[in-house]
């Protein structure tokens, strides 16, 4: 792959298709919508509009991260609270393919507010070819692919632009350091659009979100130094007999997963040292009392994927 013709040959395409007209880009901080929104600043410049939707499934600390980094690239970035509209669209949900499919409508018809409101007519966003395999081949729902399962953009009110869909993680990453992002965004682990709600296995709630947040972030702190492709705790729905003063309790269970994969088609488990395990559960169970168990998921892609829902 020539990663400075595909910049220069995506430039002019995004040019050429919003002329001069607005656009707004889906920004969330991954290397997927990050090399979008440069591409598209690059190409339109004050014609675009970048908007970070907060949907309350975020990591720690997300919205204002990126806001900074972007802002020190200089590119402007609107943050929209919209949480509770997410936590609405998912409430008593627990089919996980339903659950994608609250969340890709209510992320839509966000969108398509925004873009009325600003007068845009395109939304650029970060989808890439796995996106696009894995919904296709009914493995499940991304929330960014609408075309491919004959769902036509202008029911929402927008055309959609995706300049990186005919590319997987590794290309993306290249494209995504050649246009200066820093490494802490082009080498960032990947991080799924509909964010903390498929990490949390039935009901997603406010108080379950917080649970899996704080878990993932211990996670994501005990793994940095080995590099994982993707390091993450996903949030049971079973509760499980824990001791606390000598006494029975129920608390909830948390699954640690981490992967190495070049594309996200497939995946093998980290092999994690045993003491740096250890230090996870101790960590995740003193500091998130509702924890009484935590277990290591040792199942490659295939059979598993490498998200639970």
């Amino acid at each position: 792959m020539d990663v400075q013709s595909f910049i220069d040959e995506n430039i002019k395409e995004i040019k050429d298709t919003v002329g001069e007209k607005k656009a707004i880009v889906a920004l969330s901080g991954g290397v997927d919508s990050s090399a979008t929104a440069v591409l598209a600043h690059r190409a339109i410049g004050d014609q675009l509009i970048s908007v970070f939707i907060d949907d309350g499934l975020m990591r720690e600390n997300e919205p204002e991260t990126v806001k900074d980094i972007f802002e020190g690239l200089g590119i402007d970035l609107k943050i929209i609270d919209a949480g509770d509209e997410f936590l609405d669209a998912l409430k008593g949900i627990e089919d996980p393919e339903e659950k994608r499919k609250a969340f890709r409508n209510t992320f839509y018809t966000t969108f398509g507010g925004l873009v009325k409101e600003s007068g845009a007519n395109y939304l650029l966003q970060g989808t890439i070819a796995a996106d696009i395999v894995e919904t296709k081949g009914g493995v499940k729902t991304q929330h960014n692919v609408l075309e491919q399962i004959g769902i036509d953009p202008e029911t929402y009110g927008f055309g959609v632009i995706e300049p990186l869909k005919e590319l997987y993680k590794p290309e993306v990453r290249l494209v995504g350091e050649s246009l200066g992002l820093p490494e802490e965004i082009h080498q960032r682990m990947p991080f799924p659009g509909p964010g903390l709600a498929t990490r949390v296995i039935g009901e997603v709630t406010p108080e379950r979100v917080e649970i899996v947040r704080k878990a993932t972030k211990i996670v994501e702190d005990e793994t940095k130094e080995l590099r994982p492709f993707q390091a993450f705790a996903v949030l049971m729905n079973d509760m499980a007999t824990g001791v606390e003063g000598g006494e029975r309790t129920f608390g909830n269970i948390i699954i640690v997963r981490s992967v190495e994969s070049e594309n996200a088609i497939t995946a093998e488990v980290t092999k994690i040292p045993y003491e740096k395990l250890e230090n996870m559960q101790r960590r995740i169970t003193s500091e998130i009392p509702e924890v009484t168990r935590v277990v290591f998921d040792i199942t490659p892609k295939p059979p598993a994927t490498i998200e639970y829902i």
